[in-house]
């Protein structure tokens, strides 16, 4: 073959290289900005002409338009072309056909091509260029103009030649495929800041400069807007989320990624693409990504991770670098939980199954550092329990926490020192470490670093393989909340304070574990805590002090029982008692004597309603008639999760969603307070945010029912008569019930229906 012939060849051959190659940036482009302000050059790279115009087709306004970066600051301007012949480009829409112009200045061709078409010179007199050959082609999707392409110039040669339509037209139609993907999903989504822009927070002035500046440092254009526009994260967080409609995260040092999956992840791969597995609960594993809406990214998030259910949310690119260079060590403070556990990993060689408490006593131990560390940041997350749960010396022994009511993962620790940290814990609460057979209750008091005390309650338990459950309750001494904050409806509220000022009888708050009784409890007794009252409490644990108060801890080991310590009380000149839980009829019969003698007793119980609290008295044994005389009232309430107030949001409801409200609540008496369902009708929802870890909800508030004892109600519980009577009696007498009350507050924007249906509904 001629020398002539090969350089031809690998002409061609390099050509078609580079056309692949083209094809491929083509199909990735991820917006319209890409095509116009990026793709062009490459485009231009592939032809023999000296520049290349791109237009998108806008029907509404029947035109074509492009976007162009010029000027020093590469600022971005749009121009717009009428679909006419009035113009090369808008003749070629307009006829679907290709124009190949020899000089573009010659009017006599153009009239020949079609009577009306022009070139406008304007650009050539601002720039100083001059155009000669125009070879303009249309760009194609299912038989619809979508775009046109314009390259001015033949670099050699007296005009365009039929291999340059060809080459352009191969182009073309993959263009045609990207402009009408792009389109739609513009015209389907908006623009990715679009929250900004309709909430007034830029102008499109401040977007346009923010795109030439964030191109001209080679920088994301959130990083501009950030540095700046002064565009606050939780703002840019929300448009970020609008247009990806999937929660934003932002950096938060006390998550931690997944130990387990970060060690099977190359870091400097996860650098590269952006992305990481952030954490598990129980909807799936949550993976933070710069841009949901790359396909290739994300096929290639769920190769690498098959075994789980992926949730997407997205992050700017600098809090995700900080993620990963806290999983790596590079930003993890000295004493996290992360640098803790980079110490017991490094460790890992080491058998640790079997740990002397001598070891543990060792001050410089990781494992002492883990235990103290696990605590403090549970405490800082608002956490109400630790859950230390091992599955054997190949597994990872699990962490939770429970925040506002949910269990959530929050740490895995090698399995290897599965045993060392419960026995660290067991140290703390002075248990026994070398029984492992039997559960250990027990309590660690506990030093925070700013130097406020908590208390933890500490219950152990025995499970499969050998290995100990540790769950921890975290009882922070915290001073009551006012009685006016608890979030009482007005009649309940003022009842209760009716209730608690009564020289004596018997008041009860009940619920389930965890509802907040013995918060409601010392709301009333800070009420009524005066000089001139003398108030004595048992209490297991003490977990809220108030000055003026004389608690007792009570401690069954030695005999200190509810009913002996209220006996005691008794003798020790009381006008109040409080007792923690009546948990049998001793403690029952005691508080019921106490009350008909001339003191108010306040205590809690374990049931799901008021009326039910009745009921289940009188099952206990309690005489009817002194009961009814001591009884003043029952309360009984639940926590649901509070809306957060970063994210909060109003909405319209669905028929179906407002039809179960009426009905929850009952369908007269919801049309009596007013609400009709029409356009007016809004309801309230968190959209997800930092402040809340994109659950929606943050904190807890209190629903209630209150049952006051009337006469008629003394009456029905001395006949004994059923719970449907003294129920119909007690919401005669204006008591409303814990759904209810629910909806009264998911109304308000308190929270919302399907919290109170998760807690107060069967």
């Amino acid at each position: 073959m001629a020398p002539e012939s090969i350089s031809a060849l690998q002409e061609r051959l390099a050509y078609e290289q580079k056309l692949i190659a083209l094809v491929d940036r083509i199909h990735a482009a991820k917006s319209l900005d890409d095509i116009f302000l990026e793709l062009q050059a490459e485009i231009l790279g592939t032809t023999d002409g000296e520049r290349l115009t791109l237009f998108a087709v806008d029907p509404e306004k029947r035109e074509l338009y492009s976007r162009l970066a010029s000027g020093p600051t590469n600022e971005v301007r749009e121009i717009r072309v009428p679909i006419n012949e009035k113009s090369i480009a808008g003749f070629v829409a307009s006829s679907r056909s290709p124009l190949n112009i020899v000089d573009a200045y010659d009017k006599n061709e153009l009239t020949r091509l079609a009577p009306s078409l022009t070139f406008d010179n304007t650009w050539d007199s601002k720039s100083g260029f001059r155009t000669k050959q125009v070879l303009a082609i249309p760009v194609f999707h299912d038989n619809r103009v979508v775009g046109v392409m314009q390259l001015l110039n033949k670099k050699r040669g007296p005009r365009f030649t039929r291999e340059d339509e060809s080459s352009l037209a191969r182009i073309a139609k993959t263009l045609g495929i990207a402009l009408h993907n792009q389109v739609h999903l513009a015209q389907k989504r908006g623009g990715k800041f679009d929250y900004l822009l309709a909430h007034h927070l830029i102008t499109q002035e401040d977007l346009n400069h923010a795109n030439a500046e964030a191109r001209r440092r080679q920088v994301d254009v959130e990083t501009v807007l950030l540095e700046q526009s002064k565009i606050p994260k939780s703002e840019l967080g929300a448009a970020l989320s609008q247009f990806y409609r999937c929660p934003f995260i932002e950096y938060d040092d006390k998550i931690i990624p997944p130990p387990d999956l970060m060690r099977d992840l190359k870091l400097e791969y996860l650098k590269k693409t952006l992305w990481l597995p952030l954490r598990r609960d129980d909807r799936g594993l949550t993976v933070l990504v710069d841009n949901p809406q790359d396909i290739q990214k994300i096929d290639t998030i769920h190769q690498l991770l098959p075994r789980h259910k992926i949730n997407l949310a997205v992050g700017l690119r600098n809090d995700i670098l900080m993620f990963l260079g806290a999983a790596s060590g590079e930003l993890t403070p000295k004493g996290s939980l992360g640098e803790i556990l980079g110490d017991l990993k490094g460790d890992e060689g080491t058998d640790r199954d079997e740990i002397s408490a001598a070891e543990l006593d060792e001050n410089d131990s990781a494992i002492i550092r883990l235990a103290n560390q696990l605590i403090v940041d549970a405490y800082r997350a608002r956490a109400s329990d630790i859950h230390i749960e091992p599955y054997g010396s190949q597994r990872d022994t699990v962490i939770r926490i429970r925040i506002d009511g949910s269990c959530s993962e929050y740490q895995r620790v090698p399995g290897a020192y599965r045993r060392a940290i419960v026995a660290r814990i067991k140290i703390m609460a002075q248990l026994d470490i070398a029984e492992r057979r039997k559960p250990q209750d027990g309590k660690i008091k506990f030093r925070l670093p700013d130097h406020r005390d908590i208390e933890l309650r500490v219950a152990t338990v025995p499970t499969a393989g050998g290995n100990e459950d540790v769950v921890m309750r975290i009882l922070a001494s915290n001073e009551p909340i006012p009685i006016d904050k608890l979030g009482l409806t007005d009649r309940n509220l003022r009842e209760l304070k009716v209730v608690a000022e009564k020289p004596y009888g018997l008041l009860l708050v009940v619920g389930p574990t965890g509802s907040g009784k013995t918060t409601t409890l010392h709301s009333v007794l800070g009420f009524i805590n005066r000089p001139d009252r003398k108030i004595w409490t048992a209490e297991d644990p003490v977990e809220i002090t108030q000055w003026g108060l004389r608690q007792v801890q009570v401690n069954p080991k030695i005999g200190l029982t509810f009913a002996s310590t209220m006996r005691s009380f008794l003798r020790a000149d009381p006008d109040v008692i409080m007792v923690g839980e009546m948990r049998d009829q001793e403690t029952a019969e005691t508080g019921i004597e106490a009350s008909l003698t001339g003191h108010l007793v306040c205590s809690t119980l374990h049931t799901n309603s008021a009326v039910e609290t009745i009921v289940r008295l009188l099952d206990m044994g309690l005489d009817p008639f002194n009961f009814a005389d001591a009884l003043l009232g029952v309360a009984a309430q639940r926590l649901v999760k509070r809306i957060c107030d970063s994210c909060k949001e109003r909405y319209h409801p669905d028929r179906a969603e407002f039809d179960a409200l009426a009905q929850g609540y009952g369908k007269e008496e919801f049309e009596a307070l007013g609400h009709r369902y029409d356009d007016r009708f809004t309801l309230f929802r968190g959209r997800g945010c930092a402040q809340c870890n994109n659950t929606g909800y943050r904190g807890r508030a209190g629903i209630h029912e209150l049952l006051i004892a009337s006469d008629e109600i003394k009456r029905l519980i001395q006949i004994k008569a059923r719970t449907a009577e003294i129920f119909t009696q007690a919401r005669s007498e204006g008591m409303s019930t814990l759904v209810q009350d629910g909806i009264l507050k998911s109304l308000s924007g308190l929270t919302d229906f399907r919290q109170v249906k998760a807690v107060a509904i069967k």
